[in-house]
């Protein structure tokens, strides 16, 4: 075998965890940013977010700190390795919600509503590739 050959085949056994790894190092770094006021390009778009979904009952600062700590706590999973599945779940809601701007800020998600994102709208959609990477993570995790 040449390493034409081998690497490949190590990069294809080794897909799902490389996969859990790359999703735990952006769940990671961007909760880590959250913790550290205007550090973060999603704090304020998260905030308002989160305030229509609470009913506005809890502070923006600490859903803003609890947010840093599902999304540190998600990443540490996956990079752990341990309580993957759970980990998986936790982020599964959570891309759920990140859907959300879409429907209650419509004028920062589209340009040309429904099909002309701005750079909030793009950032969005873009969980989709996460929602299905982490479906074939949960998947793996049935084996």
């Amino acid at each position: 075998m040449n390493l034409g050959t081998i690497l490949p085949t190590i990069l294809y056994a080794h897909s799902t965890r490389l996969l859990r790894w790359a999703i735990g190092i952006n769940y990671f770094w961007f909760g880590i940013l959250k913790f550290f006021n205007g550090l973060s390009p999603a704090e304020t778009l998260a905030k308002d977010t989160i305030r229509i979904l609470t009913f506005g009952l809890i502070p923006d600062d600490v859903n803003l700190l609890l947010l840093a700590i599902w999304e540190v706590g998600i990443g540490v999973i996956f990079l752990s390795g341990r309580f993957v599945k759970l980990g998986a779940q936790l982020a599964v809601v959570h891309m759920i919600f990140t859907f959300m701007p879409l429907f209650f800020f419509p004028e920062v998600s589209f340009s040309h509503a429904p099909y002309g994102f701005t750079i909030v709208g793009q950032y969005i959609v873009k969980n989709l590739v996460f929602l299905a990477a982490l479906l074939i993570i949960l998947k793996e995790q049935k084996r």
